[in-house]
């Protein structure tokens, strides 16, 4: 059983929040502040917290920085009606993991719910499965039934942010950014290269390919559910 937390002030809300997730197999804990809110998740094993950015006394980013400086990685889905850009980049530098803002649009904020189960599963057990592929993150492979290859550092580490987010486009600067470092010297050429690498790698796989957006950067695109 997947436990979520949902920590809103407003009692209407969390009752329409609660009664959403119930229904899509949840369980589902609820708190009116943030304090509550620690003390659920001091007594019990939680998932995943949907969490308001307005609460009395500590607020969702002062919630979300207190977690994080402990070292509790369990991801955060801020619902707030605050919808300025600046709101948004705060949670995020807080250490949320999503960001939505009210009124929710119910389907898309179970997607969303499930996207951050799954992502956090992913980086749990480290490792990425599609169909009868198996990236492992600790050894950098990428098995294929008895075909197993062990990936050069970068290019293992670009395929894995590639497929763990599906369909997701990231820019070359930002793939820049993360996988060789905002110090690096290596310019938006070297995205190429790698990108071609792994797609002469693994063109015979049915299960995913890379995509190049035009003018943007790259995707990942399962073919095949897992």
């Amino acid at each position: 059983m997947i436990n979520v937390l949902v920590i809103e002030d407003e009692e209407n809300i969390r009752k329409i929040i609660s009664k959403v997730l119930s229904r899509e197999g949840y369980h589902v804990f609820e708190a009116s502040s943030a304090e509550e809110g620690l003390d659920i998740i001091d007594k019990n094993l939680i998932n995943l917290i949907v969490l308001d950015l307005t609460l009395p006394k500590m607020d969702g980013y002062e919630f979300t920085k207190e977690l994080r400086e402990a070292n509790i990685e369990i991801p955060i889905l801020m619902a707030t009606a605050h919808q300025l850009p600046i709101d948004k980049h705060k949670g995020f530098m807080a250490g949320t993991d999503d960001y939505m803002t009210k009124p929710l649009d119910m389907d898309e904020f179970v997607l969303r719910i499930k996207a951050l189960l799954r992502r956090s599963k992913i980086v749990n057990e480290r490792k990425i499965t599609i169909g009868k592929v198996t990236l492992d993150y600790d050894s950098l492979t990428v098995t294929r039934e008895d075909d197993k290859q062990t990936l050069p550092q970068k290019e293992f580490y670009l395929l894995y942010k590639l497929l763990s987010y599906p369909d997701k486009i990231f820019t070359r600067i930002e793939l820049m950014d993360e996988i060789w470092g905002y110090e690096t010297d290596s310019d938006d050429t070297t995205i190429n290269v790698h990108v071609n690498r792994l797609r002469k790698r693994f063109d015979k796989y049915p299960e995913f390919e890379i995509k190049a957006i035009r003018g943007l950067g790259y995707k990942a695109v399962k073919k095949i559910e897992e």
